[in-house]
């Protein structure tokens, strides 16, 4: 007689096993459900934090935010301390601003964003190049006289690598930055001080006006670049052309990678931002001078044309459409602007070299 229930096992066994797997498989579904929604959660917040990250800090006002740092640390106000209150101001907002300093940040949503790093980098550059004019010319009377300790201490630490996280980081060095002009400033205010000085003379505007006028040209060049140009060659040759023969002239095309028009279009965005500050600390600052050469109104017009680069951009995206296309093309935008306010950069540096 065959023994069914040693073959088949017995009833309570077959029974338990359907269960057990059961309960396996609606264990592992409840664990891929619970990890998918943390997931989704994540991703939620991280998006909407890189959305509050990604807002660029609005204008403030220069001349007001100057009177009030002085009243508060019982400062006088002399001529320089508003263009270096202005300068501190403008390098503190990267530090300070929704998310702080992004350029270095190695985790979302700070990894994920490239238009806030590409703005830092434009204000940062304008940052440099002021504190390199401070130290240079601003501050010294002439080539030969000694230059300002702090400011010496100051050029460097804004000139640091700006994508560094760890030992030492971006931001710790340019608030050291910001600590230097912080002591210049005070020496500078401080009537009992003679060491600090800081000289408001048409070449020391002229030659800082010179390096501005450099960056805004390069950067109307990329923006322009945006769509695709031929662009002529203008590298000297060294072969000699027959009487009556033409030059030849050779011609390369000139293309903003499309990866790239976004994020030359936000450092146009930083630097027009930064500048626009900085040049209504210098008209209170280089006011008789200004007024001496009849250049207030080029430096208002400047003014106006980059504060005009800061309307809110409500594309989601950065589009790249054709000069008379169908779609926008904002890199062309902002390319119009920054070349009018060279213009009036080259103009007002005419002026200033006027006797």
């Amino acid at each position: 007689m065959l023994d069914w229930k040693n073959r088949a096992g017995s009833a309570p066994d077959r029974a338990a096993q359907p269960k057990s797997a059961t309960r396996s498989y609606f264990g592992g579904l409840l664990f891929s459900r619970a990890l998918a929604t943390l997931l989704g959660l994540y991703l939620l917040v991280t998006g909407a934090l890189g959305w509050y990250w990604s807002q660029e800090p609005a204008l403030f006002p220069v001349q007001q935010n100057a009177q009030i740092a002085a009243e508060k640390e019982g400062r006088q106000m002399v001529v320089g301390y508003t263009t270096v209150e202005t300068l501190k101001t403008v390098a503190g907002t990267l530090l300070d601003k929704p998310g702080g300093y992004i350029s270095n940040d190695r985790f979302p949503p700070g990894l994920w964003m490239d238009n806030m790093p590409s703005w830092e980098y434009g204000v940062l550059v304008q940052v440099r190049d002021l504190t390199r004019a401070l130290r240079k010319d601003f501050a010294r009377s002439q080539s030969q006289s000694a230059e300002d300790a702090d400011l010496a201490k100051a050029e460097p630490r804004f000139n640091f690598d700006n994508k560094s996280w760890v030992l030492p980081s971006s931001e710790s060095e340019y608030q050291d930055g910001i600590n230097s002009l912080s002591r210049y400033q005070a020496r500078l205010s401080d009537p009992n001080q003679k060491t600090a000085q800081f000289y408001a003379r048409a070449d020391n505007l002229n030659n800082w006006l010179g390096d501005v006028g450099t960056r805004l040209g390069s950067l109307s060049q990329r923006l322009s670049a945006s769509v695709g140009r031929v662009k002529l060659n203008t590298a000297l040759k060294t072969e000699v052309v027959a009487p009556g023969q033409v030059p030849q002239v050779d011609e390369e095309l000139e293309e903003t990678p499309w990866m790239q028009i976004d994020n030359v279009f936000y450092e146009a965005r930083g630097q027009a931002w930064a500048l626009s500050h900085l040049l209504r600390a210098i008209e209170v600052d280089f006011a008789d001078v200004l007024a001496k050469k009849n250049a207030t109104v080029s430096v208002r017009q400047i003014i106006r044309e980059l504060e005009a680069s800061q309307e809110p951009v409500w594309s989601p995206m950065i589009l790249n459409g054709s000069g008379f296309g169908v779609l926008a093309n904002h890199s062309l935008v902002m390319a119009n602007y920054i070349s009018r306010a060279n213009a009036a950069v080259i103009d007002l540096r005419q002026l200033l070299n006027q006797g």
